[in-house]
């Protein structure tokens, strides 16, 4: 069970950093509707492709987008089970988390 906790705590935080860089956002906002090649993004972000696969390699690696190899392109998308997985892992805090008043501290 612990070495389950921990792998699913290294997930949550590699896909909470992924998420915590404003053009990462920007790509998977661009993912929303279709998948995408390395060329539209950088045209749509206006970044350069070493600096954009950067990026894709950090959501990449939190499993938050999934590529695919047509010919010489490489096509990228959304990875919506690991997103699923990160909104229940939110909607958790909401609905099984009590609301106590605070511990009073002191002497």
């Amino acid at each position: 069970m612990e070495v389950t906790t921990t792998i699913l705590s290294t997930n949550f935080a590699s896909s909470f950093h992924a998420l915590s860089d404003p053009i990462r956002l920007k790509i998977l906002d661009l993912l929303r509707n279709q998948e995408l090649c390395v060329c539209d993004l950088s045209t749509a972000l206006e970044l350069s492709q070493s600096k954009l696969s950067f990026h894709l390699k950090v959501l990449k690696e939190a499993q938050l987008v999934q590529s695919q190899q047509v010919g010489r392109w490489t096509y990228y998308r959304l990875n919506l089970a690991q997103l699923i997985v990160l909104e229940e892992y939110l909607a958790q805090f909401r609905r099984f988390s009590p609301i106590l008043p605070p511990r009073i501290c002191g002497d």
